[in-house]
């Protein structure tokens, strides 16, 4: 009986969200993406997908409408696992075969199957609960009541609407939902505003009196949800002048649009809303959901173009410090590992490496990173992009919480017992479930503020090696396999050769290509010592990838 009423409600209800003719969807690093006008079935089906995720977990799982840096048209969807990371990767078959479902009872019954294959308990006592969430974007209350409508047909599943959220909110909220502790909004803010304190009053007292100019931050919302959530967060911010721009209110702009993170690291040039008047400031830009977090600084008499500090020296900053701390509290060993993939600069890696860091790669896309980063006591990734986070093992925060404890009883005010304590308080300001950019923004403040740095300081860790990216057009891009991390080609056989002999032209050379994950281009990849020599390295490969597959080659 419960089966005939499932089946019922599966079918009524997809019948109201038919598939778009001619269109395929895959579910990729960031979900389902695309034009929002043809995006209801879809997420409807990902409603279904993520209360069976609740069911199969006996836990509260998430989801959440947004398309990150794409332009404002765009939109999307992803879903939140019940530890607040991304969803497991061994259910994206699934999630792709039934948004791709030719028709309302194609989909009931693979619903109906891969319950029954998954042991998922449907219409029987066990209720599902999906937290949901939104970004900015026009389209984004009709696809939140397609995912509503999509939950409720799993019998027993309830959705939540937590309302207009960043996805890093969203992904924390589920996180803490499941974990039993308070995950409302406020709680968010109120986390990051006091741990940011916490470790901003842990700095070294000759810290305390900074200039004006490196108290102040100037950040680029990048007309998305990111911007408001900030001016909330900053009320409460004490010892640093917030002034946030482009935040999404009428006449200051489009969403993504000439702004946002994606934009100032690709482009190198400071957002709209910017200007001569802010040179020598400090600056930070946000993308449309606040995931990706970047630095800059203008530099001067060049209209207005940007000196950048991108993921790979958010990730050197959070590296370094984490590495003080430890080197000072030997009763706390730890494995520290830091995940990056082949676009990171190399430059950054031979700086982490000669720290006696170990620097691990992965393929590329965040779900790859976060997992390995898993493996370690500590562990720390970013993507060039500026998406990324610090991961802590349930067994090194046991021991943190312990040996803090007893340096604070038997050594209060020691630089041990700080040590521990900004730990400590390091591992409450970053967000452990997804890369989030204002707790990584507010990370970034602190340890600016500890350690004394000055933006150029931070600067001058090291220089980026210039670098040169390309795409090559092909009819498929399967044709192309990698490995080691997509740096070496297996496939075609002879395409590794000939990248490998251009690369040793070139001092500090190095090159390598891998098929897109969402279009139908072959990408590129090469660094050298001079920028001259990146473009030729480039430019080389891509006319062997074209001579062997056929293509056409854009910038």
């Amino acid at each position: 009986m419960a089966g005939d009423q499932q089946l019922s409600l599966l079918l009524d209800s997809a019948v109201r969200f038919p598939l778009p003719n001619g269109l395929r969807f895959s579910y990729g690093t960031s979900g389902f993406r695309s034009d929002g006008s043809v995006l209801a079935s879809t997420v409807h089906r990902s409603g279904i997908v993520a209360a069976l995720r609740s069911l199969k977990t006996r836990s509260t799982a998430g989801l959440v409408i947004t398309a990150s840096h794409n332009p404002v048209c765009d939109n999307g969807v992803k879903i939140a696992d019940p530890d607040g990371s991304m969803m497991d990767q061994s259910w994206e078959p699934f999630a792709n075969a039934i948004a791709n479902a030719p028709d309302p009872n194609s989909l009931a019954q693979l619903v109906l199957q891969f319950a029954k294959d998954e042991k998922i308990p449907l219409g029987g006592a066990q209720s599902a609960e999906v937290l949901l969430a939104r970004d900015t974007r026009p389209t984004g209350e009709a696809l939140l009541e397609a995912a509503k409508q999509g939950i409720s047909s799993i019998i027993g599943a309830v959705a939540i609407d937590m309302g207009v959220l960043t996805t890093p909110e969203l992904h924390w909220m589920v996180r803490n939902w499941n974990k039993g502790t308070r995950a409302t909004e406020s709680d968010y803010f109120a986390q990051i505003s006091k741990s940011f304190r916490s470790l901003m009053e842990l700095a070294p007292n000759e810290n305390l009196n900074l200039n004006a100019v490196e108290k102040k931050l100037i950040v680029d919302g990048a007309n998305g949800v990111g911007g408001a959530k900030l001016e909330e967060i900053k009320k409460n911010i004490i010892g640093l002048e917030i002034d946030v721009r482009n935040t999404g209110k009428e006449g200051e702009g489009l969403l993504n649009e000439g702004c946002g993170a994606d934009f100032v690291q690709k482009e190198k040039f400071a957002p709209s809303g910017f200007c001569s008047d802010d040179l020598g400031i400090r600056c930070a830009s946000l993308d449309g959901d606040a995931d990706r977090l970047v630095f800059f600084r203008l530099i001067p008499n060049t209209n207005n173009k940007i000196e950048l500090v991108d993921g790979d020296k958010i990730l050197s900053l959070f590296a370094i410090f984490i590495q003080e701390q430890l080197s000072l509290l030997e009763e706390l060993p730890a494995r520290l590992g830091v995940i990056q993939t082949a676009y990171a600069n190399g430059a950054a890696t031979d700086y982490l490496r000669n720290l006696g860091l170990e620097v691990i790669f992965t393929p590329t896309g965040v779900k790859y990173l976060h997992e390995k980063a898993l493996e370690y006591d500590i562990g720390l990734y970013f993507e060039a992009n500026g998406h990324g986070t610090v991961l802590f093992s349930k067994e090194f925060l046991s021991q943190l919480e312990l040996v803090n404890s007893e340096l604070t009883s038997k050594m209060p005010g020691s630089e041990k017992q700080r040590a521990a304590s900004r730990l400590v308080a390091v591992t409450q300001l970053i967000n452990q479930a997804v890369g989030d950019a204002l707790s990584g923004l507010f990370l970034v403040e602190a340890i600016l503020h500890n350690k004394g740095w000055s933006f150029q300081k931070w600067c001058d860790l090291y220089q980026d090696l210039p670098s040169r990216q390309l795409k090559v057009k092909v009819a498929d891009r399967t044709a192309i396999e990698t490995a080691d991390a997509e740096t070496r080609v297996v496939k075609p056989s002879a395409l590794q050769e000939l990248i490998d002999t251009e690369t040793a032209k070139y001092t500090h050379g190095r090159c390598f290509v891998r098929p897109s994950g969402t279009e139908d281009v072959v990408r590129i990849y090469a660094e050298a010592a001079t920028q001259d020599s990146a473009d030729s390295l480039a430019n080389s490969v891509a006319q062997h990838v074209n001579s062997i597959l056929g293509s056409d080659i854009k910038a």
